[in-house]
């Protein structure tokens, strides 16, 4: 916390303002109460699943917002629903877990400035994992696997703006599309001399 420039003289104002850093709102429409629990059945043999996609998904958002373990996350939300008094339950974690591998969250960053150069690239990722038994009656397989891990990146701060995995054919132009697309923002320019280069203006 850095130093006051001036003298404090509102002290009441000023220690009210400390003690409510911590205050967190939280507000769910009828609609996500209503669909907290899944409703359809799978068609399958066995239960259906108890917590509906919608429920997963918002975990695994509160998860990313507060960056949680699954653990801390279940009693997060638990807590949450207490204190909004309504009579839900949160997923248990190990739920939350295995359905985060089937369950889509589409989840769109921030604006963070006027303008924006992003940089496109892939990287080769080799496949492994052949199974033990198949290694064991068979042997290893001589083929190697690759797919593409397809990259855009921010110039200015580095980070990764989105990310596609597609087979070894795929070129970075056919992608082009879907990496920019979490970015909500219309192409101005576009470039490509190695790696594609866009200038993507804020949207009105």
């Amino acid at each position: 916390m850095g130093t006051t420039k001036g003298k404090i003289i509102n002290w009441k104002e000023y220690n009210h303002t400390l003690t409510q850093r911590g205050s967190l709102t939280f507000w769910m429409d009828d609609a996500a109460i209503k669909h907290w629990y899944n409703q359809d059945p799978s068609g399958r043999r066995g239960r259906s699943n108890t917590y509906s996609d919608s429920a997963i998904s918002t975990a695994l958002m509160i998860k990313g917002l507060f960056k949680l373990p699954l653990r801390a996350l279940e009693g997060f939300i638990n807590l949450i629903f207490r204190l909004m008094d309504v009579d839900l339950k949160s997923p248990d974690y190990s739920c939350i877990s295995k359905r985060a591998k089937t369950v889509e969250v589409n989840y769109r960053q921030r604006s963070t400035g006027p303008a924006r150069h992003i940089v496109i690239d892939a990287t080769g990722l080799k496949v492994f994992g052949e199974g033990e038994w198949k290694i064991r009656k068979h042997g290893k397989e001589k083929r190697r696997i690759w797919r593409k891990m397809h990259l855009a990146v921010d110039v200015d701060t580095h980070e990764i703006v989105s990310a596609v995995a597609s087979l070894d054919n795929v070129h970075d132009s056919e992608v082009l599309p879907t990496l920019i697309n979490p970015l909500r923002r219309k192409i101005k320019q576009v470039s490509a001399d190695g790696a594609y280069e866009a200038l993507l203006p804020k949207s009105s």
